[in-house]
C-alpha cells in the first residue's frame, strides 16, 4: 500500500455491511484518538445533497452527475458532536488515511496476512505510527506481519519496540542502492542491545543519512536583500 494513495474501496465495502469486522474497523478508527464520536456509512436513504440554494442561484445549470464510486466514498462520514460529515471532504489528510488503512490492518491481523506499506508515517503523528507497529509486534499477534518504510527516525527504538534484526536501512550513492540490517552492527562495532540507536544514527554511524547542500542553491538565487518599503 502506498500511504499517499490508499484505496478506500476496502473500507467502503466493509462499512456498507453489518459484520463484526465492520465494528472492529470503526473501533480502530475511534481508538486512534481522532476526537470523533463515530464513523459511519450513510446509505442513500439517509444521505441527501441539498442543492436547493445552488439551483436558485444558477437555474440554467444542471447538477453534475457524480460517479457512484465517489458517492460511496462521500457516504463515509465522521461524526463530530452528533453531526455526520463526509470524511473525504472535511477530515484532515491523516484522519482520511487512518480510515482507509483501518480495513487493511484489521484484515491482515485477523487473517494472518503480510501487509506492506510504503511511508507509513506519511501525515501521521509518530505515536500513531508506533501504535500501529506495536499491534503487529505484539504477543497477541500470532502470524500477521507488517513490513513498512518510514522517514521518521523517532521509530528507531530497538530497546522497547523493535529487535535489531527488524530494523533495516536503505542507503544509496552513485554506485548503487544498499539495503542492510541494524543487526549487522554488532557489539564489536559499539552497538549493543541497550545502545541509543537514535543518537548513533544521527551521528551517521549507520549511514543512510542524506547530506543536503541546499545552501548552494540559496546562494545561486537572485534574492532581493533590501529593506521592505525602500
Amino acid at each position: 500500500i502506498d500511504m499517499n494513495n490508499i484505496p478506500l474501496n476496502k473500507t467502503v465495502q466493509l462499512m456498507k455491511g453489518n459484520s463484526k469486522r465492520q465494528k472492529k474497523v470503526v473501533d480502530f478508527i475511534k481508538n486512534a484518538d481522532l476526537d470523533m464520536d463515530d464513523f459511519v456509512y450513510l446509505d442513500e436513504e439517509h444521505f441527501r445533497w441539498n442543492l436547493g440554494e445552488f439551483e436558485k442561484e444558477k437555474p440554467e445549470e444542471k447538477a453534475l452527475d457524480i460517479p457512484e464510486q465517489f458517492m460511496e466514498q462521500i457516504r463515509l462520514c465522521s461524526v463530530y458532536h452528533g453531526v455526520p460529515l463526509p470524511s473525504v471532504l472535511f477530515d484532515s489528510t491523516g484522519t482520511k488515511k487512518i480510515a482507509a488503512l483501518a480495513s487493511y490492518i484489521i484484515e491482515a491481523l485477523e487473517d494472518g496476512r503480510v501487509l506492506v506499506i510504503d511511508e507509513l508515517d506519511s501525515s501521521l503523528h509518530f505515536k500513531l505510527t508506533r501504535a500501529i507497529a506495536a499491534m503487529f509486534n505484539n504477543e497477541l499477534n500470532r502470524s500477521a506481519q507488517l513490513i513498512f518504510t518510514v522517514h521518521d527516525i523517532n521509530l528507531l527504538d530497538c530497546k522497547k519496540l523493535f529487535r535489531k534484526e527488524q530494523i533495516w536501512f536503505i542507503d544509496k550513492d552513485q554506485a548503487g542502492v544498499y539495503l542492510y540490517s541494524l543487526a549487522d552492527f554488532t557489539a564489536l562495532k559499539g552497538v549493543r542491545d541497550n545502545s541509543d540507536i537514535l543518537s548513533k544514527y544521527q551521528k551517521g554511524i549507520f549511514g543512510a543519512v542524506p547530506e543536503p547542500e541546499l545552501i548552494k542553491s540559496l546562494l545561486d538565487l537572485d534574492i532581493h536583500t533590501g529593506n521592505q518599503g525602500e
